[in-house]
């Protein structure tokens, strides 16, 4: 992070719209909620309309304008960006945060791994298609905001198919900040936002786990970073520092470098090196 950051990224101010994909719920709502209060116009999209209206009556803003989308369709992600240039004649934030679980282990579940796909993947990949041409059109400030996971980066046992989704806008995010970077002329920006343990409308607690950060916590973290112009918003949690997220990262890029097992982190002939590994580490504060 720059160590004078604007008080805010350019594509934030009064006036400008903001489209936000799973924005019934989660950290999709809290944003809106935060870009409603900025004096930002609000386009939430999500597959469940009800929700939608729901959500869209506890927003405060100029203005808020509801589209139901399954963002796993290519031609429901297009009327979404139709229904907000047609309000807005602009979007300024393209927020593609809509997503889902569980999936599947490596070798089971294959109607898990097709939804959590077309869901987490695809639904950002057509988001981007959709929309990024012509945000770049507009000749004034923008920003691309797709939400990723560190389970895309670290990739832990369990679900294959969400690591695989988020690895994916991952890698998707990367190639699409250089794509905007070297497109001469284009003022859109994109940004890679990983949350850590975040009480939301997918976790199965019925309560909030003490390590969790409530949705809102993760949109005030998100706001300097991307006034910082930061592509990786790698969210802390009350469990997890950001110290100890550089060191699973860095064991995750080393199981590579050092030709260790496949995520040694997790295996038995690893653990008390992975231990040692992050133990010098201070605790969270």
């Amino acid at each position: 992070m720059t160590s004078h950051p604007a008080i805010s990224h350019p594509a934030l101010a009064a006036g400008r719209a903001a489209v936000i994909t799973g924005g019934a719920s989660g950290v999709g709502l809290a944003a809106a909620r935060k870009f409603a209060a900025m004096g930002m116009r609000v386009c939430l999209a999500d597959v469940n309309a009800e929700a939608l209206e729901r959500a869209a009556a506890s927003i405060e803003g100029p203005a808020v304008v509801t589209v139901p989308t399954d963002v796993s369709d290519p031609a429901s992600v297009d009327r979404l960006r139709d229904a907000a240039y047609a309000a807005f004649n602009e979007v300024a934030v393209l927020m593609n945060n809509a997503g889902t679980s569980p999936g599947g282990g490596p070798f089971d579940h294959p109607e898990g791994w097709r939804r959590v796909l077309n869901v987490n993947l695809f639904g950002v990949i057509n988001g981007v298609q959709s929309f990024t041409q012509r945000m770049i059109d507009q000749h004034r400030p923008c920003a691309i905001i797709n939400t990723g996971s560190k389970q895309g980066i670290t990739c832990p046992p369990g679900d294959t198919a969400y690591n695989v989704s988020k690895a994916g806008v991952k890698v998707l995010t990367e190639g699409l900040a250089h794509a905007l970077r070297n497109t001469p002329g284009c003022q859109v920006t994109a940004h890679l936002l990983v949350p850590g343990s975040t009480f939301t409308g997918m976790t199965r607690a019925t309560s909030k786990p003490p390590g969790a950060w409530m949705p809102e916590q993760v949109i005030d973290f998100m706001l300097p970073a991307l006034a910082a112009g930061d592509f990786y918003i790698i969210c802390p949690d009350n469990d997890v520092s950001r110290a100890i997220d550089n060191r699973r990262i860095q064991w995750a890029a080393d199981d590579i470098i050092r030709n260790r097992p496949a995520l040694s982190r997790w295996h038995p002939d690893y653990r008390d090196a992975f231990a040692a590994f992050v133990a010098p580490l201070p605790p969270v504060p």
